[in-house]
């Protein structure tokens, strides 16, 4: 990093041409994107520093969107009122591709669009959402529904013209909560199509053209094995308004430019995309894909946090001296830095695998959808955790400043405090790996038969690192065996399991990062690769040194000598 980017706004920059560490992260994981994509990414992050951060302040102060007083019958969408400046922000999200890109005749890998969430979510989590949702929703048309459906329902949500649809997940309800299989909404079979009628309690993107809706048709099961996933369109074919209503807008900690609400569904007409008992596996492959997003949000999230310290701390002096040169300083700025970039090592390793899952020759095995599931479920909790913490250290990197209105730094500690809610909250992440880990699929075995050889081939410098990441895998793999055999005890395990799986994920892509660049004798990643090892598995008293802890926060080569 340019110490002189340290002195400049983040409006006044671009959010991936300054991120030096993404870019050494892809030119050593995935060249051909950047060789591929480069320029598209530095349009994208001119444009999140430039215009989309100034309009998320100014709708989440200013301009938040608001319902008005309508007929009944009316369009669902017609009480919403949104500023013009997120709509505008909202419609170039996808002119720039993020749903886009990914389907078509030349599908991109959706790693790209994943990392155009990472940009997004540094400057509005409030754009990005919606975008997410979208995306989620076009996936299942694309890989899942009907042919019918796809073909009518498809393009309007990938477009790049400025006019795209947008799309909606229902499956939230009052009583449920996280347990979607408790849903009370109704599809009744009609002469006329299929009808729904429920509560859907939380309702993020409130004003989006299509929805994919959980409901429980006449006669079926109780619990998740009882339910459909239906298509359900703001319009109908004659472009009537369809059978839900808007009830009111959530009043809501963070995001607040994104318009999150309670739908009230009477008759509404929809489309059948799955009966049950498969209608409950496809919205959670599409709740998978928003988790992969929850992931690149987070790390984006701990960047822009740690942007924020790191340039209030260059420019800033007390005490007779530039606090940046205060030990204290430099270790709270380190301490942010190893978790964004263990973060974003992780984000790039969950949507390297869910680009292998999703291949559309089908290749994948159930092997590499265990995986991803693990790899997904470790990831979202520990990069939503680091986010709101990154988010609150930087407030106490500026003081008083940073808790006002007035710094960007407020806002992103609303918004952080989402990432650990949207998508499955820690608890139901970590029954999510109980499942993986110790159920038919054995992903304490997967873990370990495909981190291993990664441990084993590390240079000298690094196999001390190593030994303890190892250790922690052969721990995990063996609670794993006891749960199996006494399955009672695995809920009082499961966040102790899901804890020290991500610290395992975490270490392992610092040391694949420390691996490549000692290759090219540049120590400094395998510095921060022994900071978090210490931090978290050996528990050694840190030694500071102080003449490494700039070149560190600023990404300078550092000799491997100093090791």
């Amino acid at each position: 990093m340019d110490r002189s980017l340290s002195s400049r706004d983040f409006h006044d920059g671009n959010a991936y041409a300054d991120d030096s560490y993404l870019h050494l992260l892809l030119r050593s994981t995935r060249p051909e994107l950047v060789t591929r994509h480069g320029a598209r990414l530095e349009a994208f992050g001119r444009w999140v520093a430039a215009e989309v951060d100034a309009a998320a302040a100014y709708t989440d102060h200013e301009a938040p969107p608001r319902l008005v007083e309508a007929g009944e019958g009316g369009d669902p969408a017609a009480r919403l009122v949104i500023n013009p400046r997120y709509a505008a922000v909202h419609r170039e999200a996808y002119r720039h591709g993020m749903v886009g890109l990914n389907h078509g005749s030349r599908p991109e890998p959706f790693l790209l669009t994943f990392l155009m969430g990472y940009l997004l979510s540094e400057a509005d989590i409030s754009i990005h959402c919606p975008v997410t949702l979208t995306g989620a929703v076009a996936l299942v048309l694309d890989r899942l529904a009907p042919a019918e459906l796809k073909g009518r329902y498809l393009e309007p949500l990938t477009r790049m013209d400025g006019t795209a649809a947008t799309g909606g997940t229902w499956a939230t309800e009052r009583d449920g909560g996280s347990d979607v299989g408790a849903s009370t909404t109704i599809a009744r079979a009609t002469n006329d199509g299929l009808r729904l009628s429920g509560f859907k309690w939380f309702c993020s993107n409130a004003g989006s053209d299509l929805a994919l809706a959980t409901a429980r048709p006449e006669g079926a099961p109780p619990g998740s094995s009882g339910l459909g996933l239906y298509l359900v369109p703001r319009l109908k074919s004659d472009g009537s308004p369809n059978g839900y209503r808007i009830r009111r807008l959530k009043d809501k900690l963070g995001t607040r430019g994104l318009p999150t609400g309670e739908i009230d569904l009477t008759d509404a007409f929809a489309h059948e995309i799955a009966p049950p008992p498969r209608g409950f596996k496809l919205m959670m492959e599409a709740l998978e894909f928003s988790r992969v997003h929850n992931i690149f949000a987070a790390a984006g999230a701990q960047r822009r946090a740690f942007t924020e310290a790191l340039r209030h701390a260059a420019g800033r002096s007390a005490f007779g001296a530039p606090i940046l040169s205060y030990p204290m300083v430099q270790s709270s700025l380190l301490d942010i830095q190893m978790e964004l970039e263990a973060s974003l090592g992780m984000a790039v390793m969950a949507a390297d695998v869910f680009d292998e899952v999703w291949r559309r020759d089908g290749s994948a095995g159930e092997e590499s959808r265990a995986w991803l599931r693990l790899l997904v479920a470790a990831a979202k909790y520990r990069t939503a955790e680091q986010a709101v913490r990154a988010a609150s250290a930087a407030i106490e990197m500026l003081g008083g400043i940073g808790y006002t209105e007035e710094y960007a730094t407020a806002r992103l500690l609303r918004d952080a405090q989402v990432l650990t809610v949207w998508e499955g909250t820690a608890n139901i992440q970590a029954l999510e790996l109980l499942r993986i880990l110790a159920g038919p699929a054995d992903g304490a075995r997967i873990l370990s038969n495909l981190l291993a050889p990664g441990l084993e081939q590390l240079p000298n410098p690094l196999q001390d690192l190593a030994k303890p990441i190892r250790g922690a895998i052969a721990g995990i793999g063996a609670a794993a065996g006891r749960i199996r055999s006494q399955p009672q005890n695995g809920p009082a395990q499961a966040r102790i399991l899901l804890e020290k799986t991500a610290d395992v994920l975490s270490a392992a892509t610092l040391l694949a990062t420390a691996k490549t660049r000692l290759v090219e004798s540049d120590a400094r990643s395998a510095l921060v690769a022994r900071r978090y090892i210490d931090r978290r598995f050996t528990r050694r008293d840190l030694t500071h040194d102080a003449s490494l802890a700039e070149p560190v926060l600023f990404y300078e080569a550092i000799e491997p000598g100093e090791l």
